[in-house]
């Protein structure tokens, strides 16, 4: 296993038989530099764990779009995990005016100028990591991690996750967050019984990553009209 540095993750990891199925509990802290904890300036829950089936798996059926909405000058949720395929739509529940794009590849969209109401809708067809800004607001920062798996969650405050209704064999566990790199371990179930495994992460990006926007100009230029205001 190779893990991409500076990462580390604390996670204390079971698997359980369920109904000829596996589940995968585990616990995610996330640190500083210095190695305290950094749960006052970073949200684990903002995290997405998935576990990819090495003989592949279907992803989800995504009927009905998701949706990420435009409040208060952010993006609500903040990360969402769609499968590959997934509709997205993003209301605008503010009364001014927003622009959502992604200069992601093979996710590239811009929905333009819109205002309040129920917004525009975006399918995602590449798996991938898609961010997604405002071209009005330079602080309102999202993330959609496009899946071609249908085994992944998101943990709750304390850190702590559960996969359920795994397929028993090899694997590959990944645990993504927005100001960490990710970090991949193979994994075969069911868990053979033993210490746990422990580590840490270390946040290492700032919640607001430098970004341009969508015509790849600084937000904060000369002569910006007034719908370019952070």
């Amino acid at each position: 296993m190779r893990r991409l540095a500076p990462l580390a993750f604390a996670l204390l990891v079971t698997g359980a038989a369920a109904a000829g199925a596996e589940d995968l509990r585990g616990t995610i802290q996330l640190v500083t530099k210095g190695g305290k904890s950094a749960a006052t300036e970073s949200d684990v829950t903002q995290a997405v764990v998935y576990f990819e089936p090495a003989g592949g798996a279907p992803p989800r059926r995504s009927e009905a779009p998701q949706e990420m909405v435009t409040r208060q000058k952010q993006f609500v949720p903040r990360v969402m995990a769609v499968p590959r395929g997934a509709r997205v739509r993003f209301p605008n529940q503010d009364p001014i005016l927003h622009n959502v794009f992604s200069v992601s590849p093979g996710n590239f969209f811009d929905l333009g100028l819109y205002n309040q109401g129920p917004g525009k809708e975006q399918k995602l067809d590449k798996p991938g990591l898609v961010r997604v800004f405002c071209n009005v607001h330079h602080s309102m920062v999202a993330y959609i991690l496009v899946l071609d798996t249908p085994y992944y969650t998101q943990p709750g405050p304390d850190g702590r996750f559960t996969l359920s209704g795994l397929p028993k064999g090899p694997g590959r566990l990944t645990i993504w967050h927005e100001q960490a790199d990710p970090w991949t371990a193979p994994i075969t179930l069911p868990q053979a019984s033993g210490p746990a495994i422990t580590a840490r992460v270390e946040v290492v990006r700032p919640r607001i990553p430098p970004h341009l926007n969508k015509s790849g100009q600084s937000y904060f230029h000369s002569g910006r009209d007034r719908y370019q205001q952070p």
